[in-house]
């Protein structure tokens, strides 16, 4: 019953949870929220100023 996932099937996954955190992002630098972030080992906090905007395209 343990198949291995399918490569297609992964990539799709992995595309679904990439849009989904760029949506959530870009929800909090549009409702002015901070998001926290793991940057150079440590974690920063970003204010929704410093949060870029969501690229249309994507």
């Amino acid at each position: 019953m343990n198949k291995p996932i399918s490569e297609k099937l992964s990539s799709q996954i992995d595309a679904g949870v990439k849009l989904a955190m760029k949506k959530t992002i870009e929800k909090h630098r549009r409702l002015v929220e901070s998001i926290s972030i793991w940057q150079n080992g440590q974690v920063v906090r970003l204010t929704a100023i410093q949060i870029p905007p969501l690229n249309s395209d994507e």
